[in-house]
Formats: C-alpha cells, sequence, structure tokens
C-alpha cells in the first residue's frame, strides 16, 4: 500500500514519539509498504525552523539521510498536485496540508495524520 505521512506523523516517527499512533507506526514500519514524504513537509520544516516555531532533533541537512535510513520516499510536486491543490473545498486553511491533501488524492495515497479535517476531503482514506 502506498502512505504519505503528514508533516507531523513523519517527525514523531524519526523522534520515536509516543504521540504517534500505534497504527500509523505498524504502517510505516510495514516493509510491504510504500512511504512518501511530500517534499512540501521538507519545505515547511524548514520554513518553521528558520522561523524558530520548531526545533528539530536532526539539523534538516541530516534529514535527508534519515529519510534514506528509514525506506521513505520524497514525493515532489508537479503540475497534477498543483492543479488538484486548486480545485480543494476550503475546509483546510493550512497551505502545506492542502498540498498534502492534493497530492494524496492524485497519487492514490493513504494519508497518515492525526489531523481529523483531512477525513473531509472526498477521496481521501485517512488512517492514525
Amino acid at each position: 500500500m502506498n502512505f504519505l505521512l503528514d508533516t507531523h506523523a513523519f517527525l514523531w516517527f524519526l523522534e520515536g514519539n509516543q504521540e504517534l499512533s500505534s497504527k500509523a507506526r505498524e504502517n510505516i514500519e510495514n516493509p510491504e509498504n510504500t512511504k512518501f514524504i511530500s517534499i512540501a513537509s521538507i519545505w515547511e520544516l524548514a520554513i518553521k525552523t528558520n522561523l524558530g516555531k520548531l526545533q528539530l532533533e536532526v539539523s534538516l541537512e541530516d534529514l535527508k539521510g534519515a529519510i534514506i535510513v528509514n525506506h521513505f520516499e520524497i514525493l515532489p510536486l508537479d503540475f497534477e498536485h498543483i492543479i488538484g491543490r486548486s480545485k480543494l473545498p476550503d475546509f483546510h486553511k493550512d497551505p502545506f496540508d492542502r498540498i498534502i491533501i492534493a497530492q494524496a488524492m492524485t497519487e492514490n495515497c493513504i494519508v497518515l495524520s492525526k489531523d481529523a479535517s483531512f477525513s473531509l476531503y472526498k477521496g481521501i482514506q485517512l488512517i492514525w
């Protein structure tokens, strides 16, 4: 199965944070699943760390290595994702989450997120 992790799910997995649900952790750790991290999540982390709104346990420079070691794949943004994002109803205001929602819809990924508002979008399958 294909999973797209919301930014917090990705961070909580890397940090071993107990906020990550056991169901999410099982799906991330299952070697049969493909796990994607949106490049938008990496962009969000860079912005929030630069603004002092977030402190990471690993540096941004080391984040790529953590992605590789944990067998995540980076999901780049493409034109179809942007078109999909522009057509979304306005249930969610966060621009990074809206990109993740559009990517999940376009790429047929299940979203791993604690954010229940993702499920307001038709076609999104949410696991937490």
